[in-house]
C-alpha cells in the first residue's frame, strides 16, 4: 500500500514546546513558565461585546475579508500606529489567528524552490509554513552580541539568486529582541536591490518597552513589498478568540484572500464584534497589561542575574532568552532536568531553530508571585550545579 501522506509533512518534526507542556499538565506542584499566552483576561469591554453580537443573533458568516467596520479599524489603527494607509476593502483582510496569515501568505507568494530567509531563533511556524509551500528556509543565525537583531551583514550573507521572501519576526518569540529604526532603516536597500519581499510579524507590537515600535511598512517602497501580519491574541489577550489580520498590496492580498475563501470561508464572527471593540476602545486596557509586563520583565531580568545565569535585556514581547552555556549542559538536558528535580517547566532554545542551543525561552506571562516562586526553584537548582556562577560568585565574597 503506498503512503497516503506527503512526503513534506512527515518530515517536518513536531514542535519543542508542547511535549514540555503534556508533562506539566500531569505533575503535581509544577510550574509552567512556557506558555506564550497573557495571563490576563480579555478585557470585560472586548467580551461585553462579543456576548452582546450573540444576544443579538449576529451568527451567521461575514464576507470572507471579514466584517467592513473591523477591516476600517484595522485601517485606522495601522494609520495611527504607523502612518500608512491600506484600503480597508481591497488591502486587508481578517484571519484565524496570526498564523493562519503565516501559512496564507507563504502558499501565495512562494513558488518550487524560492528561498525564504528565517532570522533565527524565531517562532516555530515560519519554517515548517515554507516547507509546505514548496519553499527552501533558509536560517540567519542571529547571535546575543547583537541583541539577537538582524544586522545588514548576517543578512546579506544568506541572499542568493533564489531568495525571494525575508520573514521579519519582531518583537521576537523566543528572545524578546526589537529592532528600532535605525536597525530597519539599515535592512531597507538590501531588500529593494536584491528585489525582495517582506513577511513582517507583528503580533507583538504593541509589548514594547523601549521607545515607540517601528515597522519596516512606515519606510518609502517597503509598504508595496510587504505583508504585514498582526492580530489581538497578545495585546487584547484574546488568544482563544482565534483572530488576527493580514494587509498587503491589492494584488497580493487578492490571492491571499481567494485562498481564505476555499480553506476557511471566514473567521469567527462573535470574534469580529469583540475585535471591533478592542481597537476603539482598548488603548487603555494595553497600557495596564503592557506596564504589568515590564514589571515583570525587569525583576525577571535582574533575578536571573543575580542567579548567575547571564541574560541580554529584551525590550519586546513577554520572554526572556537567558543563557545556560556555563553550566555544561545542552539546553535539551537543562530543561529537562530542571523539569525532573523541581518541577518547574521552561523551553529550551533549541525548539525555536538550532542557534537556540545554550539558551531557554522563559516567559513572563505570570504573576509576580509565581515568577518569584519558580525563580526560587531555579535557583535551588542551579545551586546544584557542580561549575555554576553561584558557586563562583560566593566564592569570590567569602575570599
Amino acid at each position: 500500500m503506498r503512503s497516503p501522506l506527503n512526503d513534506r509533512i512527515t518530515e517536518i518534526q513536531p514542535s519543542g514546546i508542547r511535549k514540555f507542556f503534556d508533562i506539566v499538565t500531569e505533575m503535581e506542584d509544577a510550574i509552567s513558565l512556557g506558555v506564550g499566552e497573557p495571563d490576563f483576561d480579555t478585557p470585560w469591554h472586548v467580551r461585553e461585546e462579543g456576548i452582546h453580537s450573540l444576544e443579538m443573533g449576529r451568527t451567521f458568516y461575514t464576507s470572507n475579508a471579514g466584517l467592513k467596520e473591523l477591516r476600517t479599524e484595522i485601517s485606522n489603527y495601522i494609520n495611527r500606529r504607523f502612518g500608512v494607509s491600506y484600503d480597508p476593502l481591497s488591502e486587508c483582510m481578517v484571519t484565524i489567528g496570526g498564523s493562519e496569515a503565516i501559512d496564507l501568505a507563504m502558499r501565495c507568494m512562494l513558488n518550487p524552490g524560492d528561498e525564504v530567509l528565517i532570522p533565527q531563533p524565531s517562532y516555530v511556524s515560519y519554517t515548517p509554513c515554507a516547507i509546505m509551500a514548496g519553499g527552501v528556509p533558509v536560517p540567519i543565525e542571529l547571535e546575543e552580541k547583537d541583541e539577537f537583531r538582524l544586522t545588514p551583514e548576517k543578512l546579506l550573507e544568506k541572499i542568493t539568486p533564489k531568495t525571494k521572501l525575508l520573514v521579519l519576526p519582531f518583537p521576537n518569540n523566543p528572545t524578546g529582541a526589537i529592532m528600532e529604526k535605525e536597525d530597519l532603516e539599515k535592512l531597507v536597500p538590501i531588500i529593494e536591490q536584491n528585489d525582495l519581499y517582506v513577511l513582517s510579524d507583528e503580533i507583538y507590537a504593541e509589548l514594547t518597552y523601549k521607545g515607540e515600535m517601528h515597522s519596516i511598512i512606515e519606510f518609502p517602497g517597503m509598504r508595496d513589498r510587504t505583508v504585514y501580519i498582526n492580530g489581538f491574541s497578545k495585546a487584547y489577550a484574546m488568544t482563544g478568540w482565534r483572530l488576527g489580520y493580514c494587509c498587503a498590496p491589492k494584488p497580493i492580498l487578492k490571492q491571499i484572500l481567494k485562498l481564505h475563501q476555499f480553506a476557511i470561508m471566514c473567521a469567527p464572527t462573535t470574534s469580529q464584534y469583540a475585535a471591533v471593540e478592542a481597537l476603539k476602545n482598548g488603548d487603555e486596557d494595553i497600557a495596564r497589561m503592557r506596564e504589568a509586563y515590564d514589571q515583570r520583565r525587569r525583576f525577571l531580568v535582574a533575578r536571573l542575574r543575580e542567579i548567575g545565569m547571564d541574560c541580554f535585556e529584551p525590550y519586546g514581547a513577554f520572554y526572556v532568552f537567558p543563557s545556560i552555556k556555563r553550566f555544561g549542559m545542552s539546553s535539551e538536558e537543562f530543561a529537562n532536568r530542571l523539569l525532573r528535580e523541581e518541577k518547574v517547566a521552561i523551553v529550551p532554545g533549541t525548539a525555536f531553530g538550532d542557534c537556540g542551543e545554550g539558551f531557554m525561552r522563559i516567559s513572563y506571562a505570570y504573576s509576580i508571585e509565581d515568577l518569584k516562586k519558580a525563580l526560587d526553584r531555579i535557583e535551588a537548582f542551579v545551586r546544584k550545579l557542580p561549575d555554576s556562577a553561584f558557586f563562583r560568585r560566593i566564592a569570590i565574597r567569602v575570599s
